[in-house]
């Protein structure tokens, strides 16, 4: 991730919108674009290809899924490109369509459960860094809404490893939230990637294909 991460804004509130710049302008970030419409975001999309963008998923003209649609086709168009959506609701739906193509670099956040700027900014550069930052009641939903179990055969310790993986956190962050080693946690993730059938690969890829498995989006 560059040192000063080229950056996408689309939310039709003013307020917040220019909120958002403020806070990670003050972080880091070098706001690109700040817009507050579905064709807006289309061109600065297009015409930047920043390195994060934060996409709020109801947007003019339509004030429905404006802004989700417009994101999942830039990334059809784009593969890879970092989103991290922001909404009021989980979307199942659309938010199994944006994992699914396999390549991270994607979060799913509810907006009134982001308590904190340090909180957002992180889950931010995880996108960035090509990683994931999904909100537990979003993976929750996106779990209960699977017909079949692709993790059965994970120990339920496992299975918390792999939910704190899912929210983004890294292994110091899961060992500190269970109350472990890091090394234990290397050990759960080793065998968590052996039991999904995840090849040894650049270890970032593993724990987003896990983290696609955990969700059923593969």
């Amino acid at each position: 991730m560059p040192d000063r991460p080229r950056t996408v804004i689309a939310e039709d509130q003013y307020l917040l919108r220019d909120g958002l710049t403020h806070l990670l302008t003050a972080h880091g970030f070098d706001v690109v674009a700040a817009v507050g419409s579905g064709p807006e975001l289309a061109a600065a999309l297009r015409e930047h290809r920043p390195d994060v963008s934060v996409v709020d998923v109801r947007m003019p003209p339509t004030n429905t899924d404006e802004g989700l649609q417009v994101a999942l086709a830039a990334r059809r168009e784009m593969p890879g490109l970092p989103i991290l959506v922001l909404s009021q609701h989980v979307e199942q739906l659309y938010a199994r369509e944006l994992l699914a193509d396999g390549t991270g670099a994607v979060g799913y956040l509810l907006k009134d459960r982001v308590f904190n700027a340090e909180q957002f900014v992180d889950a931010v550069r995880r996108v960035a860094d090509g990683g994931t930052a999904m909100d537990p009641e979003v993976i929750a939903k996106l779990v209960a809404g699977n017909a079949h179990d692709p993790l059965a055969a994970l120990t339920p310790r496992e299975r918390e490893v792999l939910e704190l993986m899912a929210e983004g956190c890294s292994n110091a962050a899961i060992a500190a939230r269970l109350h472990f080693s890091e090394g234990a946690v290397g050990k759960h993730t080793a065998n968590l990637f052996a039991k999904l059938g995840i090849a040894a690969s650049d270890d970032t890829n593993r724990r987003v294909l896990a983290v696609l498995a955990y969700l059923g989006a593969g």
